[in-house]
């Protein structure tokens, strides 16, 4: 057994070494990455990939007040609504980081439910691709965003997120925000904006961020 758990810190270290897994191998010995190429309209941008619950919105299965919107979510052959509240600013700052990267939302989330938040969030159309829960990386019971998977340049790429756990192979690609539930005089959205607009200018994002903020 320890051998095993050894062999799994060793692997732990390796990763992060090496910046996580690399872009996944098909069956077909084809390179898979979790995204499609670039399109056209984003050529030259970097890609701001967006953490979702706790970042840009809160979401519970307890009745809130004054929600933005209530989503109806199946759940095991059973119905429930989720409330969801949006944090202060996220419609503009959605909408500014839409006008100078490619913006990724990857969350943690189950598709069914992060589908139709996302359809009712996204009111500027500015999140260029999804991805949910399957296309985390398992890391001792953690949701890992593997941004090596994405199949951008890691010297173009930023993650925003709520929870360190989640970006642990990429610490200089990141740029950590506090979780957010209900307050509503957050400014950190709106805060972030002149940061995330100079970034786009660097030539290696991991120079600046360096392990956080």
């Amino acid at each position: 057994m320890d051998k095993e758990l050894e062999s799994a810190e060793d692997e732990e270290e390796r990763l992060i070494m090496n910046g996580g897994v690399g872009i996944p191998i098909g069956p077909d010995g084809v390179p898979r990455p979790l995204l499609p190429p670039i399109a056209p309209q984003h050529a030259g941008r970097k890609c701001l990939v967006l953490d979702m619950d706790e970042t840009l919105l809160h979401s519970s299965f307890k009745s809130i007040q004054h929600a933005d919107y209530v989503i109806p979510v199946e759940i095991e052959y059973h119905w429930h609504n989720v409330y969801v509240i949006k944090r202060p600013g996220v419609d503009n700052f959605l909408k500014k980081m839409g006008e100078i990267y490619e913006v990724v939302v990857f969350t943690a989330s189950l598709s069914k439910y992060a589908d139709p938040v996302l359809d009712k969030l996204d009111i500027h159309q500015v999140v260029s691709h999804r991805l949910f829960r399957e296309s985390c990386y398992n890391h001792k019971g953690n949701y890992v965003k593997d941004l090596s998977q994405l199949g951008r340049p890691m010297a173009d790429t930023i993650i925003l997120d709520n929870s360190p756990a989640s970006y642990i192979f990429h610490p200089n690609n990141a740029v950590p925000v506090s979780s957010w539930f209900n307050d509503p005089h957050d400014t950190e959205l709106t805060d972030l904006c002149p940061f995330l607009a100079d970034l786009r200018t660097v030539d290696d994002v991991r120079g600046v961020l360096d392990g956080g903020l």
